[in-house]
């Protein structure tokens, strides 16, 4: 019998943690190990925030072998210590690589520039590899003001960055306006793959409000729920949803839910605080396992993207959403993955960055319930045609086992 093919997956986030690349991440090995591939995941031991750390060492789960890189632990509270925290993750991860010998790796963006690293072991070792560019850097840190354009340090990134993209087999884009900004890159179009991100028809199942036990704990059994659920990161703008809170301060119905954390999360407690807002609560990140219910707490999701993060960043959150039915207020560019198929498939509300008109929307929403009904009725759909696990992970073993074949 030929050996089984293997793949090495390396990125900072798998299981348990509760960053949305490693829960991405988690479900496509475990769907090529149930596929006949043999699967290792490289990660690092520490969680994202405050979530569950994984075991240093070796064990295997769900038929994945998963690798843990003895890591410093500074956290993501300073520049010094995230650097060094992404510095002994780049010596572990070039570590094994080096040492090991699997038919293809596959480099996640998380920490950024990882894919350089697959770049020197493919010339040092001859060793196959392809991207997975879950977003885009130094793109983001010079879109977040970070770093400067055209300084120095910038177009040394960007050397580093674009030969990790470069002299990989294969990239796998989340959409078309990233799969552009790549191939802007010196990509060549041919070796570009689209395969978007995903949520778990079975995972994330529409709960009515009437049976979903959260409304009754959380005491929101008459309200219209407006969620923002995950990570409130640098790469999200909050002007829009903090003028709705403001104007919609006195509406009776109207409840706003911040579930996660993230950057960007102190300072909204802050402003609601601030603004002495009674409609506005926060909460943690719910269990994976609470998944569906956390979801299906919303009326309506709201998704945020800074207009020069277009193509750089594709937040997940907007499948979870779909998965459980509901539509999505976003506020991003036209020209962006999530706006686009929001305003295609009319599954929602899509405002430029800038653009007012947020809280009469919901408003609106709030008053004719049928219609988000409706929407989230039609997300459902095509997030079971497009943008389900099983299709994406199908789309993605296509790929791998191509790469290891040719």
């Amino acid at each position: 019998m030929p050996p089984t093919p293997s793949v090495l997956f390396v990125n900072q986030h798998y299981w348990p943690d509760v960053a949305a690349t490693g829960q991405q991440l988690t479900d496509l090995a475990e769907y090529l190990a149930a596929d006949g591939l043999e699967v290792h995941v490289l990660a690092g031991a520490g969680g994202y925030g405050k979530g569950p750390r994984g075991r240093s060492g070796a064990e295997v789960r769900h038929g994945v072998t998963i690798h843990r890189v003895r890591t410093t632990r500074f956290g993501r509270t300073t520049n010094v210590g995230r650097v060094t925290d992404y510095a002994s993750f780049y010596a572990g991860a070039f570590a094994h690589a080096l040492r090991s010998r699997y038919d293809l790796t596959v480099y996640l963006t998380t920490p950024p520039l990882l894919p350089y690293v697959g770049a020197v072991v493919s010339r040092l070792r001859r060793r196959p590899y392809g991207v997975w560019s879950m977003d885009l850097h130094p793109d983001a840190e010079v879109a977040l003001g970070m770093i400067r354009e055209g300084s120095p340090l910038t177009r040394s990134l960007h050397a580093v960055n674009n030969a990790g993209y470069r002299r990989a087999q294969f990239v796998v884009a989340l959409g078309p306006h990233m799969a552009r900004r790549i191939a802007a890159k010196g990509v060549e179009p041919s070796r570009i793959e689209e395969i978007s991100v995903w949520g778990g028809r079975d995972e994330v199942q529409p709960i009515e409000a009437a049976d979903n036990p959260l409304r009754s704990e959380l005491g929101l059994e008459d309200k219209f729920v407006v969620m923002y659920s995950g990570n409130a990161g640098l790469a999200h703008r909050f002007d829009e949803v903090q003028d709705a809170m403001v104007a919609l301060r006195d509406h009776e119905r109207i409840e706003f839910v911040f579930a996660g954390g993230g950057p960007r999360r102190p300072s909204l407690e802050s402003f609601a605080e601030a603004q002495g807002l009674s409609n506005v609560r926060f909460l943690d990140y719910f269990p994976r396992e609470q998944l569906a219910e956390a979801l299906s707490l919303a009326d309506v999701h709201l998704l945020t993207l800074r207009a020069d993060m277009a193509g750089i960043a594709v937040p997940s959150k907007l499948f979870g959403a779909m998965a459980a039915a509901r539509p999505t207020a976003v506020v991003a560019p036209t020209a962006s993955e999530p706006a686009e198929i929001v305003g295609t498939n009319e599954i929602g509300i899509v405002l430029a960055p800038g653009e007012q008109g947020l809280a009469k929307q919901l408003e609106s929403l709030a008053a004719r319930p049928a219609d988000a009904v409706r929407m989230g009725a039609r997300a459902r759909r095509v997030f079971l045609e497009s943008y389900e696990r099983e299709v994406c992970c199908r789309a993605w073993a296509d790929v791998i086992r191509s790469a290891i074949e040719s």
